[in-house]
């Protein structure tokens, strides 16, 4: 059986070659995230979820037979290799990781909340009680420093400070 009686030619795929081709881009995603290491979808920085949505839409397509799976794989392969290549730039250059995955923001430091910080990054007070609740703290005003990390995590600090 010749490899395009398998996988079917682009645009004339049937049912059955679908799932072939689903087994195939499976296992070459599982690879490649392998490979790639944890933090490629672990830490969900702005590179993290601009690849994911990109190669996302590129496997669907050749999931479907609406793009050739050949052209897809590397497409995507080349995808997995950029990410891992800016990903290991931002580890090193400060400036770098600012750039492609954002900086932390102070959204309250020692009890006060910066409301300028809060408005700006459109964090509701909603947002802002939930990570309280979710680091065990009932008030702001038990809070040394509440961060709004790059991945959009919301990080409390707690802590006793000087009134």
């Amino acid at each position: 059986m010749s490899i395009t009686a398998l996988i079917g030619l682009t645009g004339h795929v049937t049912w059955w070659q679908e799932c072939v081709r689903a087994l195939v881009i499976f296992a070459y995603g599982l690879a490649l995230v392998r490979i790639a290491g944890r933090r490629v979808f672990g830490k969900w920085s702005a590179l993290d979820i601009i690849v994911s949505v990109i190669v996302g839409s590129n496997l669907s397509r050749a999931l479907t037979g609406s793009a050739p799976l050949d052209g897809t794989l590397a497409a995507t392969t080349l995808l997995m290799a950029l990410h891992w290549v800016l990903a290991h730039a931002a580890a090193r250059a400060t400036w770098f990781s600012a750039l492609v995955e954002g900086k932390p923001v102070q959204l309250a430091q020692d009890g006060e909340t910066k409301r300028g910080a809060l408005l700006r990054d459109s964090i509701s007070q909603s947002d802002l009680e939930e990570a309280l609740r979710q680091s065990g703290v009932e008030h702001i005003a038990e809070t040394r420093l509440i961060v709004l990390e790059p991945s959009g995590k919301i990080t409390v600090l707690k802590g006793q400070h000087e009134r």
